[in-house]
């Protein structure tokens, strides 16, 4: 057994070892404590209503532990209440909901996949590690610049024509 393998069966075994409704439960020594109890989240969900629960379960913990998800979601409702202020047709209001909600979905596969490779690498460093985490974050990154074109596209010119009316009165 090489010892990358058995770094991966030592962190295996500690989290077997670790009792499931632990509320201070950490993530390969983080400090950030895991504040929810999924110990039951492998099973199939029996309804669909026990589906969203874990969609919403997924939602909280990505608004309450991750930053940018938070920075993203203040964004979009601000960029949201700007083109209803604007008064933007609905079908432009509906291009950048599509594009915030992208972004979000995005932040939720980054934070998903970091989860992931943490879980797998534990406390070790792996060149194959970085790039999972680096693509993911590059993900969300292109999904955010490409956000930000479509609110400058459609946000800027109904905003520039307000400013010079304010400036004329």
């Amino acid at each position: 057994m090489t010892l990358e393998q058995q770094s991966k069966v030592s962190n295996i075994a500690q989290l077997l070892t670790m009792p499931p409704d632990s509320s201070n439960q950490t993530v390969n020594g983080s400090k950030k404590a895991l504040k929810y109890n999924r110990e039951l989240s492998w099973k199939i969900a029996s309804s669909l209503a026990i589906s969203f629960r874990y969609a919403w379960a997924g939602l909280s913990y990505a608004f309450e532990t991750q930053r940018n998800f938070r920075i993203h979601t203040v964004i979009g409702t601000l960029a949201i209440g700007l083109g209803v202020f604007l008064h933007l047709k609905p079908v432009e209001i509906s291009v950048i909901g599509i594009t915030i909600g992208i972004v979000l979905a995005m932040e939720l596969l980054n934070t998903a996949i970091e989860s992931l490779v943490d879980l797998t690498v534990g406390q070790s460093y792996h060149e194959l590690a970085k790039i999972a985490k680096d693509c993911a974050a590059g993900a969300v990154l292109v999904s955010a610049m490409a956000a930000a074109i479509v609110a400058v596209a459609l946000l800027l010119p109904p905003f520039w024509t307000v400013i010079q009316l304010a400036i004329a009165n």
